[in-house]
């Protein structure tokens, strides 16, 4: 008993070592804590009952005894945890009258229920300890702030057994250590399930079912192990940090890139030698104005337009249909040049594709079309030289940044 006793011991010690000298992040993916943190007391009270070979003659009520256990323990990570502590165990059942070898805790003269056998009851003071394993967490993941845990939980104990001292007339007297030999120390081994419900970040609701194997020869029966289930109600204490934290990896965007076709290049291009050629005409007029004097400055070259670039552009913020600020001013110009010329105009609506919807982006390409027109023949310009249509697609295709160069109304001379 002995070598298995030191066995378990060194065992538990090389389990907290591994822990305790283990990487920063454990294989959940979760940051370990201090080893000060996550350190628990718990305290459980409940009842358990014997079930060796005599017990069944004795009424549940003279089998069911009182049990408590108060332990510390920790978690090493959001999986696994350790606990230690001391246990006591009243033991109370039957054993048959004439029974060969030592019955502990005998009560000659009590009968149990059935002829033949007697009552018995002892005590077991001893300590335990356990390998925890939170289910919820390794099967649901990790998740703070939870109201349920399971907890499985495998460990042994060892157990020293306090007996009535009976004297001449068999009338119970003090309780007294049973003495020497296999019947005063014993092992037992145990398993359960660890149910946890949390009442506040630091205090957790505990319900233990637990079934234990009991090394005893408690009713002069020569068997090694008798079956003990029980069940117990307590609460735990967490102490420090109580939640693990998961490590942030920083996620660089993606940077979207945009490849132009030739022909939105060459656009592009003679919108810029329009503009250049349009600020030096204003630079020319300028300084004829600051000389206080009308001259006629040397005719600017003629500037080189795109052929197929529109006459002008509206541009409307997203799902706005209504012309707004400045681009009353372009539709304005626009109107005195169709006052001086006789062309028909096409006049077209846009709506970029990567808002809104279908039903939404036709109905903005209709109205802002339909507005742009109605300003217009506001202005004169008669309505049978102004055509009107909508374009599903894309005015520019320079991607969603660049989604305001969508949302426009273009005007160009009929071809």
């Amino acid at each position: 008993m002995k070598k298995i006793t030191l066995m378990a011991l060194a065992g538990a010690m090389f389990m907290g070592s591994a822990v305790a000298n283990a990487q920063q992040v454990d294989e959940t993916g979760y940051l370990f804590n201090r080893f000060q943190d996550n350190w628990f007391v718990e305290g459980l009270g409940g009842a358990g009952v014997m079930m060796s070979k005599y017990d069944a003659n004795a009424k549940l009520g003279d089998r069911i005894g009182w049990k408590g256990n108060l332990e510390v323990g920790k978690w090493f990570s959001p999986v696994m945890g350790l606990r230690i502590g001391g246990e006591f165990n009243q033991m109370k059942g039957a054993y048959k009258v004439g029974s060969e070898g030592t019955v502990i805790g005998a009560r000659p003269g009590v009968a149990a229920d059935k002829a033949g056998f007697n009552l018995q009851q002892f005590n077991n003071i001893g300590l335990t300890g356990d390998a925890m394993f939170n289910l919820t967490n390794l099967f649901c993941g990790y998740k703070p702030g939870r109201f349920y845990n399971a907890v499985a939980y495998a460990g042994a104990g060892i157990h020293w057994v306090y007996e009535r001292e009976l004297d001449a007339r068999a009338n119970l007297k003090d309780w007294v250590y049973a003495g020497g030999g296999d019947h005063a120390r014993n092992l037992s081994l145990r398993a359960g399930l660890l149910n946890t419900f949390r009442l506040s970040e630091h205090v957790n609701l505990l319900l233990d079912l637990r079934f234990e194997e009991m090394q005893e020869h408690v009713d002069g029966y020569n068997k090694t192990w008798n079956e003990y289930p029980s069940a117990l109600l307590g609460l735990s204490y967490k102490f420090n940090k109580t939640e693990w934290n998961a490590p942030v990896i920083p996620v660089c965007p993606e940077v979207p890139t945009y490849k132009y076709t030739d022909e939105e290049g060459d656009r592009l291009a003679a919108q810029l030698r329009a503009a250049k050629a349009k600020v030096e005409d204003l630079e020319n007029q300028l300084k004829g104005c600051n000389k206080g004097t009308h001259v006629d400055p040397t005719p600017a070259p003629t500037p080189a337009v795109d052929k197929d670039a529109p006459l002008a552009i509206i541009y409307y913020p997203i799902n706005v249909s209504k012309i707004v600020g400045v681009q009353n001013n372009v539709v304005d110009a626009v109107a005195n040049v169709m006052l001086e010329e006789t062309s028909n105009y096409e006049l077209t609506g846009w709506a970029d594709n990567y808002t809104g919807n279908d039903v939404i982006n036709t109905r903005l390409r209709k109205d802002r079309v339909a507005g742009v027109k109605a300003a217009l023949v506001g202005k004169g310009v008669e309505a049978d030289r102004l055509n009107t249509q909508i374009n599903d697609g894309n005015r520019t295709n320079f991607g969603p940044k660049c989604a305001s160069l969508d949302r426009a109304v273009t005007i160009e001379r009929a071809k």
